[in-house]
């Protein structure tokens, strides 16, 4: 299946036609690099008692930024790298950053400290957040209008899938290879999008004029609001910070966060237009899935905490135990999409939300402190990967359904965004409840209570959400 488009200038502009390259292989190559970026998100957690091991003479919270230093950050800049591939081209920007992710992902392969390899994570937090929106604006410029949905929910599977299976697949790579392995896994996928993506990807046709400036007050307030609040979010639990450091490091964010709303409303061309938020749909949709976030990564997890804590599973095991759920994703979202291109996002949003509730409610009552695996945890683990097929690409797709093509990189940037900070908090949460030595099945049950409440709530959100297509297109 190809899609070819042809554009032409406004009346008084030279007549230009441009042929598009075939569509599926374009989709195929955004894919490959959001795979990536996806996978390394979560595939650090398997990877966690290998670096404490191979960093001995570092303090756990010291590692921890490993992880944290790379999720503030990603979630950081996502808003910015969007405005750039709005303003830049959605190629160069995309090309760019999956340059300095392979180029971050060797240096934190050869890290031999651990705040070089803190570093490296940094850089390639960067590159991700470059990648990332500006890789869904390539694939929707790719296809028509009629044929989005499915196309964005299936772009949407691949990071969903791939984030699932990271700690899986990490725990292998990690206990056969060792933990560098995590890093260089992404060289030789990230080398064939950059080679596919040389001669595929075109670039956006420029129109006469003078090229929109950078907001970079803009840009810089936004990375202090989300980075100061993440921060904060992250080191809630941390004993190394007071109460009043935390507080200190919201409250920073959360000034910061409204000092770029009183700029973006009175420069003429903010970073992010707020009248993106006067559509009712994208409003509750970025709720939903800040909601959706923070339910996913309590959820998911939990499991490896129950399964390794508890069940005494050794780190293969525990990876391979968890990826039936995660297979289920890829195949929903097929579905999904497919149908959500004649229905509309909203029936899969709520239902999914509410199978993901079910199988929170699952877990906190079902499985015990003896393994028992096919009676006690697959069913919820099924339940589960169904939920997340339903609902994370929908999000996706559902965010920028409305979205005039000038605003799809920033658009699903703040979707994007949204979501790591809901992961944020929910990763937080997990952490401080059941991430401690000596954890029992009771420490569990407050933390399933808050899958089910936040799984409840993104289908409250998702019920005003509202992307029924225009009848001509649903009868197609």
């Amino acid at each position: 299946m190809t899609a070819r488009t042809s554009t032409t200038l406004p009346l008084g502009h030279a007549s230009t036609t441009t042929t598009a390259a075939p569509a599926w292989p374009v989709f195929r190559v955004a894919s490959v690099a959001v795979f990536l970026v996806s996978l390394d998100t979560t595939m650090l957690f398997a990877a966690f008692p290998a670096l404490r091991a191979a960093f001995a003479g570092s303090s756990p919270a010291e590692l921890s930024w490993v992880i944290n230093a790379y999720t503030v950050v990603f979630a950081a800049m996502l808003i910015p790298a969007g405005g750039l591939a709005d303003t830049h081209g959605r190629k160069r920007v995309f090309m760019l950053g999956v340059t300095v992710f392979l180029a971050a992902s060797a240096a934190c392969g050869l890290a031999t400290g651990v705040w070089w390899l803190v570093a490296a994570r940094v850089l390639q937090a960067v590159g991700a957040a470059l990648l990332t929106p500006a890789s869904l604006s390539i694939v929707l410029a790719a296809f028509p209008q009629d044929k989005r949905a499915v196309v964005v929910s299936l772009w949407g599977a691949v990071g969903a899938l791939a984030a699932a299976v990271g700690p899986s697949l990490g725990s292998f790579v990690v206990d056969g290879v060792g933990w560098p392995w995590a890093f260089y896994l992404n060289l030789p996928l990230g080398a064939l999008a950059l080679w596919r993506g040389a001669s595929l990807i075109q670039e956006a046709p420029r129109r006469e004029g003078p090229r929109q400036r950078v907001d970079g007050v803009g840009m810089a307030l936004l990375v202090v609001a989300v980075g100061a609040v993440a921060l904060g979010i992250v080191q809630a639990e941390s004993s190394a910070w007071s109460r009043a450091g935390v507080a200190a490091a919201v409250f920073t964010g959360l000034a910061a966060l409204a000092a770029f709303v009183a700029w973006a409303r009175h420069t003429p061309t903010p970073l992010v237009d707020l009248a993106l938020f006067r559509h009712a749909t994208y409003r509750w949709v970025n709720l939903a899935t800040l909601a959706f976030g923070a339910a996913f990564a309590i959820g998911f997890f939990a499991v490896f905490f129950y399964f390794t804590a508890l069940w005494h599973y050794p780190l293969p095991l525990a990876g391979l135990a968890i990826t039936p759920g995660p297979l289920l994703v890829m195949p929903t979202a097929i579905v999904t999409g497919r149908l959500a291109a004649r229905l509309g996002h909203r029936p899969f949003l709520v239902g999914g939300a509410l199978v993901y509730a079910l199988s929170g409610a699952w877990f906190l009552t079902v499985p015990g402190t003896e393994p028992a695996y096919l009676m006690q945890w697959l069913p919820g683990l099924l339940l589960s990967g169904l939920g997340v097929g339903l609902v994370l690409p929908s999000l996706t797709a559902a965010a920028v359904s409305r979205l005039p093509a000038a605003h799809y990189a920033v658009g699903n940037a703040v979707n994007q965004a949204t979501r790591q900070i809901g992961s944020v908090m929910g990763v937080a949460l997990t952490v401080l409840l059941v991430g401690h030595a000596g954890v029992q099945r009771g420490d569990f049950s407050v933390l399933y209570g808050l899958h089910i409440a936040l799984a409840l709530v993104t289908a409250a959100c998702c019920l005003a959400v509202d992307t029924r297509p225009a009848p001509a297109l649903a009868r197609r």
